[in-house]
């Protein structure tokens, strides 16, 4: 039997998988557990594939990575986590996510632009997705970049930010029943089974999933992420810090859910976000990034 193939390796689809084209190059980001289903990383499209569809790329073949600083292409940074969420204490760290735009003359070359940037100093961590990869996670309705999108704590917007904070509102969908409600039922389940496995859960994950349900259920109500929760500060940190049981957090996320039910049945957003709009907007920041 031939040994598994780590994280980080290099393949090549043999056959069209999840409608991209044989040839396809990509990376494993997952080995299976069990059985030969690699997740592995296409651009920023995560997708399942069976072992006997991959080719492990030669070393030689493989594009080398880009070496150059890239943080001067960052157009959009903002304020994210506790501070952003208005549940931030003495102690709390400072989040910076947001968005890179690699130049053309390194997009378009053989190196391989990271799909995203991590610096972390003392106090602050910060984190910036590559262009493309941050529109596909917001069509896909994923909370997190959701929230960066939304956040009201800006620290750097370049016109080219500043064009797609302007049509923000394409991202969102009737996907975020799915992307906030369903995951937040699944989480809840899995938790009450360590619960009752080992004991115990993690009171900061169960904080930010109810985070989530108040979130997700004011999008589908009004069209807006809501990333400050402050009216609910004291009972979110009651959660966090054990006050709160586990029995009464969980009858709070049973009565979230309920309003994130009703939310979803009588949503006014489209079925589908606005991919024409995006498209039109990373063209075009493509554009401005040919002369850098």
């Amino acid at each position: 039997m031939s040994r598994p193939l780590p994280p980080g390796t290099p393949v090549t689809l043999h056959a069209p998988q999840a409608g991209l084209p044989a040839g396809t190059a990509g990376v494993i980001v997952a080995a299976p557990q069990a059985g030969s289903v690699y997740e592995v990383d296409f651009a920023g499209q995560v997708v399942g594939v069976n072992r006997v569809h991959l080719k492990v790329m030669r070393p030689d073949l493989h594009p080398p990575p880009v070496h150059e600083d890239l943080r001067p292409y960052v157009q959009y940074a903002c304020v994210m986590g506790s501070r952003a969420f208005g549940l931030s204490t003495d102690t709390s760290d400072t989040d910076l996510r947001g968005f890179y735009l690699p130049p053309a003359r390194l997009h378009w070359g053989l190196g391989e632009v990271p799909p995203q940037l991590e610096f972390a100093a003392p106090g602050t961590e910060e984190v910036y997705w590559e262009a493309r990869k941050f529109v596909l996670l917001a069509l896909k309705a994923n909370p997190n970049v959701l929230e960066v999108l939304a956040s009201p704590q800006r620290v750097t917007v370049t016109p080219v930010a500043g064009a797609l904070l302007n049509i923000r509102s394409a991202f969102l969908s009737r996907r975020i029943a799915q992307t906030y409600g369903e995951y937040v039922q699944a989480q809840f389940r899995r938790m009450e089974a360590d619960r009752r496995t080992h004991g115990e859960v993690r009171p900061k994950h169960v904080m930010h999933l109810l985070r989530l349900l108040l979130s997700g259920a004011h999008a589908l109500r009004t069209g807006e992420i809501l990333v400050d929760v402050g009216e609910h500060r004291a009972a979110l940190l009651a959660v966090k810090t054990g006050e709160m049981t586990w029995a009464e957090a969980d009858r709070w996320r049973a009565q979230l859910q309920r309003d994130f039910e009703h939310a979803a049945a009588h949503t006014g957003l489209p079925d589908r976000p606005d991919f024409g709009a995006v498209e039109r907007w990373l063209v075009d920041a493509r554009r401005a990034a040919l002369d850098w």
